[in-house]
C-alpha cells in the first residue's frame, strides 16, 4: 500500500514538475519567496488595529506566530527525522535527474512534511477561522495551494509532502483559533471589517511578480 501511494506520489510529482518554462520559473521562484509577501502580512496587522484594542491584537499576533511554529516545528524538528524521505530534488534521489530545478536551488536533504505547505495553510486556515469571510477565505487559500504548487515545479517536494504539511497547518490553525477564543472570549472576530485590504494586497503583489517575470523572459 504504501510503495503503491509513493509510485503514484511520484509519477504525480513528475507530471506537474514538467509544466515549466522561463516565465514560470521567475514566477514560481519569486511567489514561494517569503519575504515577497511582507506587505500581505503588514495588511492582516491592518486589520487588526483597525478592529480591536491591543490585548486582543496581541492575542491574534501570538495566536498566529504560534501556528506556524507549531506548523514548522512538527514537520521539521518531530517528522522529518524520523521518516527521513529524500526531497526529489537532492542529488542522491534516483529521480532527481528527471526533476526540473530552478536556479540550482535543491532545498535541503529531506522535505517530508513540507513546512512550507503547514506554514501557509496554517495562516490561511487561521485567518478561515477567525474572520470566516468567504472572499478572503478563497483569496487566501488559493494563496496557500498556490504556494504549495510552487514547490512542486521547483523539485523540492512531492504532493504528498504539501498534502501532510497542510493538514498539520490546518491542525494548528485550530488549535491556535480555539486557545486564543477562550483568551478573548466576547470578542466578535466575524464582524470584523476591512479584511478586503488583504485580498487587495495579496492580488497588487501577485500582479507584481507577473509583471517582473515577464519583463526578465523577455529580457
Amino acid at each position: 500500500m504504501i510503495e503503491t501511494l509513493a509510485s503514484i506520489d511520484q509519477s504525480l510529482l513528475l507530471y506537474l514538475n514538467g509544466f515549466h518554462n522561463t516565465f514560470g520559473d521567475y514566477f514560481m521562484s519569486t511567489f514561494t519567496s517569503k519575504w515577497i509577501w511582507v506587505p500581505m502580512y503588514a495588511s492582516i496587522l491592518y486589520i487588526l488595529l483597525r478592529n480591536y484594542n491591543w490585548k486582543v491584537v496581541l492575542g491574534c499576533l501570538v495566536a498566529i506566530a504560534l501556528t506556524i511554529t507549531f506548523a514548522d516545528q512538527v514537520c521539521a524538528t518531530v517528522i522529518r527525522p524520523v521518516v527521513e524521505r529524500m526531497r526529489p530534488s537532492n542529488p542522491d534521489n534516483p529521480i532527481s535527474e528527471w526533476v526540473h530545478i530552478v536556479n540550482g536551488k535543491r532545498g535541503g536533504r529531506y522535505g517530508f512534511p513540507s513546512c512550507h505547505a503547514s506554514n501557509s495553510f496554517g495562516l490561511a486556515f487561521f485567518l478561515v477561522f477567525l474572520f470566516r469571510k468567504r472572499w478572503l477565505s478563497f483569496f487566501i487559500c488559493a494563496w496557500a495551494a498556490l504556494n504549495c504548487y510552487t514547490r512542486i515545479y521547483l523539485g523540492v517536494h512531492y504532493p504528498g509532502d504539501l498534502l501532510v504539511g497542510s493538514i498539520i497547518g490546518c491542525c494548528g490553525a485550530y488549535l491556535m483559533y480555539y486557545l486564543l477564543r477562550q483568551f478573548t472570549k466576547g470578542t466578535d472576530f466575524h464582524a470584523a471589517k476591512h479584511t478586503e485590504a488583504t485580498i487587495y494586497v495579496g492580488l497588487l503583489t501577485t500582479i507584481g511578480i507577473l509583471i517582473y517575470a515577464a519583463i526578465m523572459t523577455a529580457a
